[in-house]
């Protein structure tokens, strides 16, 4: 086991306009760990991975955010990403005039450090389609415009896929999406982390429907800012005959 994989998050708080979005967050991430955080409509879940990922408007009051051995708490987002952290999001952007294909082209060249011929990268992207049962045209689209739902979750998956990150935070990917889209972006977190043992991931949902397929090894619950409770799986149990409200600070 790699140690340097490992996120520690500690003594976390967090504002947004002077506001406190999170109180206290305490998570140790260890390598090859699933992690499920559950909560409420705004408990805090999307404050954090935006925290996480160095969003400007989040500010880090105090604690740290270690990842290996570095406080990663006041780097710029893309060092972040450089570094393994990726973001998958909730309602993702729509960038008009990019293409997919430019877009993940990119985001390769900046993440892992090397760029591929057009030519090399055709081929590793199409690999990746395959993968997640995606039709080869999707990567002549503009980023997100037009896309359904499910579509923008499958794109938010083959980029996990290409970059290959050592965290993965997914913010509710499993929001709006229909049985069989839930099925290929399971099955997309099951080929990552079969090509990486080591990867570790923070699923962020407010239901028990993906965490049938991908089973936590821990699962939190994120109340009014605060975690309230951790657990193995079985807290999900507590979760659905209990409620949210049995959990309040």
């Amino acid at each position: 086991m790699e140690k340097h994989f490992s996120l520690i998050i500690h003594n976390l708080s967090v504002a947004v306009s002077d506001v406190y979005v999170l109180h206290d967050i305490n998570l140790f991430i260890t390598p090859s760990s699933i992690h499920a955080i559950m909560g409420p409509n705004g408990s805090g879940k999307s404050s954090l991975a935006y925290a996480l990922m160095g969003h400007s408007s989040y500010i880090i009051e105090r604690g740290s955010i270690v990842l290996g051995y570095e406080n990663i708490a006041s780097i710029p987002t893309h060092e972040r990403a450089q570094k393994g952290l990726f973001l998958a999001f909730q309602n993702p952007c729509e960038i008009p005039g990019v293409s997919v294909f430019s877009f993940l082209k990119e985001a390769y060249s900046a993440i892992m450090g090397t760029a591929l011929s057009v030519a090399d990268f055709n081929i590793l992207l199409h690999k990746r389609c395959a993968q997640l049962l995606i039709d080869p045209t999707f990567i002549t689209r503009n980023v997100n415009v037009g896309f359904s739902g499910g579509e923008k979750k499958r794109l938010e998956m083959l980029q996990l896929l290409l970059l290959q990150p050592k965290i993965a935070i997914l913010d509710e990917i499993d929001s709006g999406l229909d049985i069989d889209a839930l099925k290929v972006v399971s099955a997309g977190l099951h080929v990552a982390r079969q090509e990486n043992p080591h990867l570790s991931i923070i699923l962020i949902t407010h239901y028990r429907r993906i965490l049938e397929y991908i089973k936590p090894d821990y699962v939190h619950v994120l109340h009014s800012g605060h975690i309230v409770a951790s657990g193995d799986y079985s807290l999900v149990t507590t979760l659905e005959t209990e409620g949210y409200d049995a959990f309040k600070k």
